[in-house]
């Protein structure tokens, strides 16, 4: 009897994958039909066959993006520095030439936003440094790590809107009757608004406030990762609040520091709408300088990428050498 049964059972299982197998044929979609390919299956066990190539294939489009619209953009750019007319007309020849670069060094109204513009990213580089460290460091060693994600997320929010709408933040915080002054002339300090407007301070402050975010992140995973037990230790031995800041989070944390700064950096030496909405004469930065060359003819092209080249260049050699000097003070650390 149970042998019955059990044969029952085999041929009612068998109908019912024959069915399956029918109805599966009849009722699979079109992507369906090609994933089921003999030459779909051939094709893709070809080109994913090895972990090479599939990493060749997860590589293949970053490399496509950063060459064409990084690396591309870049090398047009010095091509453009180095010809004597740009974009050219129907008919002519365009012509190798160094001048561009040479009526750099012939002006010093060229040279002096140069350097300023240098000198402004280098200081207010430090400024960001020094008051976001603090947050930072309070952020990563004495908030609770699942409260972490929740102030993390407050600060990110002012970043959701673009370069333009926190500028204009900063004018109407800054402004005659803007906060600032509203609140010293309600707690009696000033009887007339403080011109911050068009100002070093003003461009400042900008700066920094459309900057904090790529110096705190940085910061934040450095500070984060480091072991309580080091501090603790120190402690236990006898160093100080401060002995245990200078001689162990500091330290370890310059790794944090060097990427940091190397952002902010690299970012406050491009920025353009921020100083002409806020900065005035005696601020002008070398990005103005650059754009009044590309408003023009196009003549006047060549020159301004000669001076943008100019520009990436230098803060890039500066950034490099930044990046050695940490890494030498960070191999010291670890000694």
């Amino acid at each position: 009897m149970s042998g019955k049964v059990q044969t029952s059972a085999a041929t009612l299982a068998g109908d019912l994958g024959a069915g399956n197998r029918s109805g599966g044929r009849e009722g699979r979609s079109f992507w369906g039909a090609i994933a089921a390919s003999q030459f779909y299956q051939a094709f893709s066990n070809a080109l994913l066959s090895s972990p090479r190539r599939q990493f060749a294939i997860l590589l293949a489009f970053p490399v496509l993006w950063v060459l064409t619209q990084h690396l591309g953009p870049m090398l047009q750019m010095f091509y453009v520095s180095f010809v004597d007319a740009y974009p050219v007309s129907r008919g002519y020849q365009n012509e190798f030439t160094l001048d561009n670069y040479a009526r750099f060094f012939g002006s010093a109204i060229f040279i002096m936003p140069f350097f300023r513009t240098l000198a402004f990213a280098a200081t207010l580089t430090l400024a960001t440094l020094i008051l976001t460290y603090p947050v930072a460091y309070f952020l990563a060693r004495h908030v609770k790590r699942s409260n972490q994600m929740v102030f993390l997320l407050l600060l990110l929010i002012p970043f959701w809107v673009g370069e333009i709408v926190r500028t204009y933040a900063i004018m109407i915080l800054l402004g005659n009757n803007g906060a600032v002054n509203l609140a010293l002339k309600w707690l009696g300090l000033i009887d007339r608004p403080i011109p911050f407007m068009y100002t070093g301070f003003s461009l400042s402050v900008g700066i920094i406030y459309l900057s904090a975010l790529y110096m705190l992140l940085p910061l934040y995973s450095a500070l984060e990762k480091l072991p309580r037990s080091y501090t603790e230790a120190a402690a236990d031995l006898g160093a100080g609040p401060w002995t245990r800041f200078w001689k162990v989070t500091l330290p370890l944390s310059l790794e944090g520091i060097s990427s940091g700064a190397t952002l902010v950096f690299l970012i406050s030496t491009g920025y353009y709408a921020t100083p002409v909405l806020l900065g005035g004469p005696s601020t002008t930065v070398f990005a103005e300088t650059i754009a009044g060359f590309f408003h023009t003819a196009g003549d006047e092209w060549p020159t301004g990428a000669a001076f943008a080249c100019l520009m990436f260049v230098t803060a890039l050699a500066i950034s490099l050498a930044f990046g050695r000097l940490m890494t030498r003070l960070q191999k010291g650390v670890r000694k």
